[in-house]
């Protein structure tokens, strides 16, 4: 079972159908919506500012989402995906967005609906990633536009994928699932 603790007043609310993986780390004033995965290793540390959480949002492997006290909070939409080793830290992320594998994004960092930032990427603090747009590097600048139906319907799958992954865990012996 996740290790969920309250801290400040403050106790992690967890929506319906969500996947915590036995070793998360969830961490006082977050609120996960429905149908979420948080994977192997991961920590959501909401004990210094808010985490925020919208629906069938993924949360690889080994990733960490954290805030600054009094300053930043960290804001996800819907159907999101946040690639393994990822660092998140006080920053919003708009629906259908995609955060590479060992990825920075910092304080007060905005990624655009359908937005896609590189694996590796180190997204400094204020950047603005707009709709749509692939962003690279460290530190991550622009690369190219991605086609928006292009954009949605991979992020969507990624993240509706990591929906059926983490009912392999929940419910193992439904053959649909295999």
């Amino acid at each position: 079972m996740a290790l969920i603790i309250p801290v400040r007043g403050y106790t992690p609310e967890i929506g319906k159908d969500c996947f915590l993986a036995e070793n998360a780390t969830i961490i006082g004033d977050v609120v996960m919506g429905d149908e979420c995965s948080v994977w192997f290793n991961t920590v959501l540390r909401g004990d210094v500012n808010s985490i925020r959480i919208g629906n069938r949002v993924n949360i690889q492997d080994g990733s960490v989402l954290h805030t600054l006290y009094q300053k930043s909070t960290i804001e996800i939409g819907d159907d999101v995906s946040i690639g393994h080793n990822v660092t998140i830290h006080g920053a919003k992320i708009h629906d259908y967005a995609l955060i590479g594998m060992g990825s920075v994004v910092m304080d007060d960092a905005e990624v655009g609906p359908g937005a896609i930032v590189a694996a590796g990427a180190v997204v400094l603090s204020r950047t603005k990633i707009g709709a749509n747009e692939l962003w690279g590097g460290a530190p991550a600048k622009f690369i190219k536009m991605v086609d928006p139906e292009q954009s949605k319907e991979i992020n969507r799958k990624i993240a509706h994928n990591y929906l059926m992954y983490s009912r392999w865990y929940t419910d193992p012996d439904n053959a649909e699932l295999k």
